[in-house]
């Protein structure tokens, strides 16, 4: 939950101070004093808790059942983009794409024979069947993937290869539709139905060529290795292959294989979590297991939690000072690049939105250059949501709520007068004031509040 804050551009308290003078009696010293409307400049400041993220971050997973065969980096090193980090040994996928490779083979070659008596029509609607169940299994796994961008391309191969499936089955139906009417050949109608098998032949060889090669793990960017990862919510290509249905059994003997590859069009996001401990060279993996996460470090973003209040106010390109707990003494600048739309429910049960700022470079309090905080770390965004210069302006002590009025105690005469101002910009100890006070005019700056209409306030 975002706090309103008030900073003073300078420090116009010291200013202040030295045109404060004691009311007469001791007594009323104590209470009251007084001070000048003077110019100065005022910031006024949102604060907001904010976290720290990386420009990128991938975990790289297992693609398929197998072992790590060769670990190439450690906790901390800095690879760049195309790096292999590992390799992974997995009989099973060069075992499954053998096998789609040859069913494929098989339909491509017309190595599969025409069983005798066999009914066309209902070989053809069996087919479509078994595509729309692989299709849909396909579907269902690719959208537990929780990489958007993994799920995207898997989701596309998918609609590309039902595509395809669908010109070849149109075909297949009117080649046996042509033989229902004495029109065609049982020949042309099987081929037309093989035809349309081999689309999910070779949506398996092209799978099981991406998991083949998936199991050579290589850098996405630059950035900083750490082993392991966390859990994602589904499996790899090997995974995904695994849960459908051998579609095809018995039709010819090639599309059990080609239905043990449908849906699996691209790489997974998902599995279990693994710790660095887990992650060397000879250790055992699942379809889905993290094995590498790499961090691109090289822009750091906030994202701060402003309150429904407060975001009104907030603009791109407003500027920002942020302290960390983790650097104590230091300050670092930030700039809005994005203001979210959806709200969010805070812990105190209000609504907050997500603003989204660029880290800059951070100084010490000894002047020194502070080090760049790491990603996750917590840190206090004060958002200087407006900045004027040489205004009007008292000692926030001076003002009084009155309704929805806001007043000011003005000296006239040596007397209390009591004036309704307009505010402007209101910093933490100084606020602008528009209407309602000139320049040089003395005011009551303490004890405001205990002050009545007429009372004697002599300097």
């Amino acid at each position: 939950m975002s706090v309103r804050r008030y900073i003073p551009a300078v420090a116009v308290a010291v200013l202040l101070a030295a045109q404060l003078s004691a009311c007469s009696g001791d007594d009323d010293a104590d209470r009251v004093r007084l001070g000048k409307v003077a110019r100065s400049d005022v910031a006024e400041v949102v604060e907001a808790p904010g976290t720290v993220s990386a420009r990128a971050a991938a975990t790289l997973r297992a693609s398929a059942e197998g072992t790590i065969e060769r670990l190439y980096v450690g906790d901390g090193d800095r690879v760049q983009e195309g790096d292999v980090l590992a390799r992974i040994g997995s009989p099973t996928a060069r075992e499954q794409l053998a096998q789609a490779r040859e069913a494929d083979g098989s339909l491509a070659g017309g190595g599969v024979d025409m069983p005798a008596a066999l009914d066309m029509s209902g070989f053809q609607r069996k087919t479509d069947r078994s595509a729309r169940q692989g299709f849909s299994a396909a579907r269902k796994v690719a959208l537990k993937i929780p990489d958007l961008r993994q799920r995207a391309l898997v989701l596309a191969g998918i609609t590309r290869a039902e595509g395809e499936y669908r010109s070849a089955a149109a075909a297949a139906r009117e080649a046996v539709a042509r033989l229902n009417a004495g029109l065609g050949s049982v020949g042309n109608a099987f081929s037309s139905i093989t035809a349309a098998q081999r689309v999910q032949t070779r949506a398996a060889v092209r799978a099981g060529e991406r998991t083949v090669k998936a199991l050579t793990i290589k850098a996405p960017f630059d950035g900083v290795v750490s082993l392991g990862g966390p859990a994602g919510g589904g499996g790899g290509l090997g995974d995904l292959a695994s849960r459908l249905p051998q579609q095809l059994a018995g039709q010819g003997g090639a599309g059990g294989s080609a239905a043990s590859g449908l849906g699996a069009l691209g790489g997974l996001g998902g599995g279990t979590a693994k710790d660095a401990s887990s992650v060397a060279t000879g250790a055992p993996v699942s379809s889905g297991d993290a094995v590498v996460t790499v961090t691109d470090v090289s822009r750091l973003s906030l994202a701060a939690d402003v309150d429904e209040t407060d975001v009104l106010q907030i603009r791109e390109g407003v500027e920002a000072d942020v302290e960390f707990d983790a650097v104590q003494g230091g300050t670092y600048t930030a700039e809005v690049t994005g203001i979210g739309v959806t709200p969010k429910e805070s812990t105190g049960g209000g609504v907050t939105y997500k603003v989204t700022l660029v880290l800059k470079e951070g100084t010490l309090s000894g002047g020194g250059r502070a080090p760049m905080p790491k990603p996750g770390m917590s840190a206090v965004v004060n958002l200087r949501v407006r900045e004027v210069t040489g205004v009007l302006s008292v000692p926030s002590a001076a003002i009084v709520s009155s309704g929805r009025d806001s007043v000011v105690w003005a000296v006239v005469g040596g007397q209390a007068e009591r004036r309704v101002v307009r505010l402007g910009a209101q910093g933490d100890t100084t606020v602008e004031v528009t209407r309602g006070l000139k320049e040089g005019e003395e005011v009551v700056v303490r004890g405001a509040d205990s002050v009545r209409q007429g009372e004697e306030l002599s300097p």
